[in-house]
């Protein structure tokens, strides 16, 4: 009779617990031989499909059937931008009459549609699952250094983009390397961090203004994200948000040296 955590184990590996179910999980894997070479199957069987899987041409119906799905969601973020932006023109008058109840129903709403709708949904349950795919598979480092010299040349050969690369050892944000993934429908460059006893991915392509920036928080796992150079950024962790919030502070900052 096979473990009884053998379902909980590929829930786990497909970022579908949230952190304390994740930690359990994580615990469960390190003294069952099973459920161990079970999450190695399944790396390898992903491995397998992302570097050697052929791939064909879409059939007329499904792409059209795609475009139309793709077309409603744009439909609908352009309404909760529309309105987004409606209440922000109106925010004065609601703060001047908004003290109690009004007002703080107002920054609830503004809230809510600063952070939700399905597309930002779908955008952090990506990264999540990026983040995840990395750590327990085989594929979290392309090039392995701390030298930018190593790390940024390589980017430009195999990368879309070329995200600005330091070491920031001196702050606890030491550089281990990069590697190349593909994230919310984008090819992305990942600059990856160790932080104390965390590891933290960075992600990087080219900004095209469909994801809001800001900090968010999913599954136990924080993510900053935040534009720059022409580029989107997405750092995400199991650390603090404070120390995501610092990271990106030193990259921008970095990048903007570089300018």
């Amino acid at each position: 009779m096979g473990c009884a955590e053998r379902l909980t184990t590929q829930a786990y590996f497909d970022g579908e617990l949230d952190a304390a179910a994740s930690l359990k999980a994580e615990r469960h894997l390190i003294g069952c031989e099973e459920c161990s070479a079970l999450s190695d199957s399944i790396a390898a069987i992903r491995k397998a499909v992302r570097e050697e899987a052929t791939y064909h041409r879409v059939p007329p119906q499904l792409r059209a059937a795609i475009e139309q799905t793709l077309g409603a969601r744009a439909r609908g973020q352009m309404y909760v931008e529309a309105l987004r932006k409606w209440l922000s023109e109106k925010w004065q008058f609601f703060a001047g009459a908004g003290t109690g109840f009004a007002g703080a129903a107002l920054a609830a709403s503004l809230a809510l549609f600063a952070v939700g709708g399905p597309a930002q949904q779908d955008f952090a349950n990506d990264m999540v699952s990026a983040h995840i795919r990395s750590l327990i598979g085989t594929h979290l480092i392309d090039v392995a250094s701390s030298d930018h010299h190593t790390v940024k040349p390589w980017f430009s050969g195999h990368s879309d983009v070329s995200p600005p690369v330091a070491d920031f050892a001196k702050q606890g944000f030491r550089l281990i390397g990069g590697r190349m993934d593909y994230v919310d429908g984008k090819r992305a460059a990942v600059l990856v961090y160790r932080h104390g006893a965390h590891v933290v991915n960075v992600f990087a392509w080219k900004d095209t203004g469909d994801v809001q920036s800001g900090a968010r928080m999913r599954n136990g796992y924080q993510l900053v994200s935040w534009r720059e150079g022409g580029l989107f950024f997405c750092a995400i962790s199991d650390t603090e948000k404070r120390e995501l919030v610092r990271l990106s502070g030193l990259i921008e900052n970095f990048a903007r040296s570089q300018e």
